[in-house]
This record gives C-alpha cells, sequence and structure tokens, in this order.
C-alpha cells in the first residue's frame, strides 16, 4: 500500500515535473536555458548580448557562456537600481515591484529584483517539499494542526512608490497559496512582519503557545530563540514545569530548515524538542530556491533542475580567474567545491550566488551548501573552509557531550614568538566539561580532513585551535549593536580572514553596561 501511495503522488505536479528532470536533467536545463533567452530577448540585457542568436544556436550551452559573462552583484547594481525606479524591459521583460534585500535594509545592501515567474516557481517549489515530504514520510498527521512559518519582513518602499522590498522569505508567504493561509497558517502575515526581531518573536510564541502546532519552517538559528520564549510562556500561562518544546506541542512532526545549514544545530533542536521529529532542509536565496532534501535519510539534497533557474559552476580555486572554467550539470564532479552562479527568470545572467557547494552525487544531482565564498581562512596557507569548520565542530560535541549555540573564527596572529593559529570563538548551549578535549578534537579532525591544514601543523607552523568561550547573548548583542535591524537573514558571520568580526565581540563583551 505504501508503494502505491508513493507512486500515487509521483503525479502531483510539482513531484511530476522532479521526476521529469531527474530523467532528463541536462536536456531540461538546456530547455530552461533557452526559454530564458527567448523570453528576455528584446530587454536591454537581451539585445546587448544578442539572446536571439544564442537561443537559436545549436548548442546553446557553449552559445550563452562564449557571448555572456559571469557577473557579480557590482555588475547588475546600476541596472537593479533602475528596475528599482521603475525601468521596464531592462534584465528581464515588463516591470518589477518586488526585490528582495539581500543585506542591510529596504534602502540599504544588495537588492535583487523578483519577478512574478520567480514568485510562482518558489512557490510551487515549497508546495512541491512538502508533498514530497509526505511520500516520503507516509504521515499525513501534519495536516492536521497549525503550520507555523517565521518568515523576514517586507514592507512598501517609500522610496519607491508602488514597490515592497525586503527578505525573499517575506516576499513568498506575501504570496503564500489561499489554502495555506486559510488552513494552516498559525501567525497572520501582520505579526510575522513586525519591525523589531524580539518583538516579533515575543508576540508569535504568544500567539502559538496554546495552539496544535504540528509544521515548522523558519531558519534554525531563530527556532531556538522562539524555544525558550514558548516554554517560558507556556510555563507562566500553566504554571507549569515544561523543559521541551514537545510539552508545549505535543503533536510537532516536522522541520523545514533554511537559511543556514541544519547539520550545526539539528541535536540541539531535537533536544529542545525533546521527543523525535523529521527534518528536511532546504536551500534557498533571493536569487531562487534552488534543493530540497527528497530523501528524509540523506541530508543531501536534491538540485531543483526545473525551477526557472540554471546553473553554471566555477571550481572554487579558480574563482577569479581571468577565464575559469564554467562547468554545468553535465560535468560537475562529486567532491569538489563550486562557487554557484545562476541564470533566472528574475534576469540574473550567470550571477555568482556568492555561495560554495558540493555535489555529493550526480544523476540525481545532489548538492550540499560547504558555505560562503567567503568562508574560508588561507592566512597561514592551511586552506580551512566553512564546511570544515562545522564538520569539525560536529566532532568535538560528539567527542565531548558539548552542544554549540553559535560560532566565529578568526586568524589569531603571532605574539611574543607563539605560532599563529585560529582563534574559535564560541558560545555553547552545553560547554564541554574539559575545554583541552574539545580543542584537541577539533585539531584532530580538521588534520585528518586537510592536507593543507596537516602539514603546517605538523611542522610546528600553525598552532591548534584555541577556544574562546563567550557569554551567552553575546553573538546576539553584537549583532543589535551592529546592525540597524535585525531580520532572519541577520546572521553571525562564520569565519573572517580578517579579526574585525572576532575583536568587535570580545570588544562587545568587556565593554560595561549601562
Amino acid at each position: 500500500m505504501d508503494d502505491l501511495v508513493r507512486s500515487a503522488l509521483q503525479w502531483v505536479g510539482p513531484l511530476r515535473q522532479v521526476k521529469a528532470f531527474k530523467a532528463h536533467p541536462m536536456a531540461t536545463q538546456r530547455s530552461l536555458l533557452r526559454r530564458l533567452l527567448t523570453r528576455a530577448a528584446d530587454t536591454e540585457w537581451g539585445r546587448r548580448f544578442g539572446f536571439t542568436k544564442i537561443a537559436e544556436a545549436s548548442d546553446v550551452v557553449s552559445a550563452y557562456q562564449d557571448r555572456v559573462p559571469l557577473h557579480d552583484y557590482d555588475d547588475i547594481a546600476t541596472d537593479a537600481e533602475r528596475v528599482r525606479q521603475g525601468a521596464a524591459d531592462v534584465m528581464w521583460p515588463g516591470t518589477i515591484t518586488n526585490f528582495a534585500v539581500s543585506s542591510g535594509t529596504v534602502s540599504d545592501g544588495k537588492v535583487i529584483p523578483i519577478s512574478q515567474e520567480t514568485i510562482d516557481n518558489n512557490r510551487s517549489f515549497s508546495v512541491g517539499v512538502g508533498i514530497n515530504y509526505l511520500k516520503e514520510s507516509l504521515n499525513p498527521r501534519f495536516f492536521g494542526g497549525r503550520h507555523l512559518t517565521l518568515p523576514g519582513r517586507v514592507e512598501e518602499d517609500p522610496n519607491y512608490p508602488g514597490t515592497k522590498a525586503g527578505e525573499i522569505s517575506g516576499i513568498l508567504a506575501e504570496n503564500a497559496p489561499s489554502f495555506f493561509r486559510t488552513l494552516f497558517q498559525a501567525v497572520p502575515n501582520e505579526i510575522t512582519f513586525l519591525p523589531s526581531w524580539e518583538e516579533k518573536l515575543r508576540a508569535v510564541a504568544e500567539r502559538t503557545v496554546d495552539k496544535d502546532i504540528r509544521l515548522l519552517v523558519m531558519v534554525p538559528t531563530w527556532a531556538l530563540n522562539l524555544f525558550d520564549l514558548l516554554i517560558d510562556l507556556h510555563n507562566k500561562r500553566h504554571n507549569d514545569t515544561a523543559t521541551t518544546v514537545g510539552e508545549v506541542w505535543p503533536n510537532l512532526q516536522v522541520f523545514i530548515s533554511g537559511g543556514v545549514a541544519l547539520r550545526s544545530y539539528r541535536d540541539l533542536i531535537e533536544e529542545k524538542v525533546g521527543h523525535d521529529i523529521d527534518f528536511v532542509e532546504t536551500y534557498g536565496a533571493s536569487e531562487g530556491f534552488f534543493s530540497f532534501q527528497d530523501d528524509l535519510d540523506d541530508p543531501s539534497m536534491l538540485l531543483h533542475l526545473d525551477n526557472g533557474v540554471f546553473y553554471e559552476f566555477v571550481p572554487l580555486d579558480e574563482r577569479g580567474a581571468e577565464n575559469p572554467t564554467r562547468h554545468t550539470i553535465a560535468d560537475v564532479e562529486p567532491g569538489v567545491r563550486y562557487s554557484m552562479h545562476v541564470t533566472s527568470c528574475s534576469g540574473l545572467w550567470a550571477y555568482e550566488v556568492g555561495d560554495v557547494i558540493r555535489f555529493t552525487q550526480t544523476f540525481p544531482h545532489k548538492i550540499t551548501v560547504a558555505g560562503r565564498t567567503s568562508d574560508m581562512i588561507d592566512e597561514y596557507g592551511e586552506a580551512i573552509y566553512g564546511d570544515e569548520v562545522r564538520s569539525a565542530l560536529k566532532e568535538a560535541c560528539t567527542a565531548t557531550g558539548a552542544h554549540v549555540a553559535d560560532y566565529h573564527v578568526a586568524p589569531l596572529h603571532s605574539t611574543n614568538g607563539e605560532q599563529p593559529g585560529h582563534e574559535w570563538l564560541i558560545e555553547f548551549e552545553q560547554a564541554p566539561e574539559d575545554l583541552d578535549a574539545f580543542e584537541r578534537a577539533l585539531d584532530e579532525y580538521l588534520q585528518d580532513v586537510n592536507r593543507h591544514y596537516y602539514i603546517r601543523r605538523e611542522g610546528d607552523a600553525l598552532a591548534g585551535p584555541h577556544v574562546s568561550v563567550l557569554p551567552s547573548g553575546a553573538f546576539y548583542n553584537w549583532l543589535r549593536a551592529t546592525n540597524d535591524e535585525i531580520s532572519g537573514q541577520t546572521k553571525v558571520p562564520r569565519m573572517s580572514a580578517t579579526r574585525d568580526v572576532a575583536d568587535g565581540v570580545l570588544a562587545a563583551i568587556d565593554e560595561p553596561s549601562g
């Protein structure tokens, strides 16, 4: 019976689409690229690069890569601003009225135009994630209660009348299917769009503490903040002594994660919930929704090849080169770190997202997010990456029984003739009993997986990790002090080749209160 249900669900719209691109991955991507080029042929960018001729080429991918260079935000900033001012047919046909702010406020930061086509695709993607979860779990109980999403804020932009700007999650919340709002949405948008993040979390906890919440969609870091507020509110309201979310929401079934790597927080969330739940990780950004965990037993994510995005991948060691290799899914290799570039139905053309991904397998194509392109420290020839740091933390936590709430890694320069190394600023949810053992576990893992690091440690040219334990709330206080506005996209940088973040956090701790 289970196999029959799974087979039937495969023919539901979003899953039928997935089945088709898994069977014909490169044909799907080529066809998609051709459609995007044809659709945008009469735009300014289309005429500039000759999209019509590219779309007519027998090898559309090679023609595209020959004619259209790789771009970053500086290359599109002026035109994106013109689109925001109301200019039509610039990067994508027509006018665009929704804009995702990837950092800063609505008047500052990188602003990505979001077309109606992108909204429609991403809405279908989100519905497909839920349907796929049903197919995998065969547990429809999550339909019996409310679903709590914690999107970022979106608002009318006073500087550009008739437009809205904010986080991509907020734009999608505003365009959520009517059936979701009516049947499942636990908290109305006017609550989740409150400008103060602290006020929003409190209001969400107050609205949901006595509701039957069965599905969560949110960034793991903010979920942990919400959980603490929720348990405290429940105990005050009911004169109880609950210690887990499961005592407040006993029917909680599934956590759909995005925004930051789930693996850094999964164990801690499970402990906070207090009973078994399913996890589904997704990977999306202002530039598009890219992948989702299609198999509950496999933490890697299926790259969605028909969601309005054509993908290119530049090996990380070629990033910044004059003529880097531009791979497509036809020739990527598992295990290699790539900088991802996207061409989208919002008018992004070979645009660098800023994330580093690795394929865990091809056909079907599954990925993990290794970090940001900035998540690397190579001050002393050690070349450690964000995914290695996350895995090292997991190993050290497993070895010592610790739980990490937040962290940042920075270079630790040589002083008084001592070796240089790395300082790991860590807020622990549960600190290790033996900090030296924790540091040794970090060091041993990095030596096992990173030859550059091993050689420098073996040659006594690099000191082992130094962990600085931070008081609870240190990173959040630093975020509040250094940002005009806290949002769902306000995150602690995980790594930096400079000490700007580390010194700022440490200085904030040392400042006298009041």
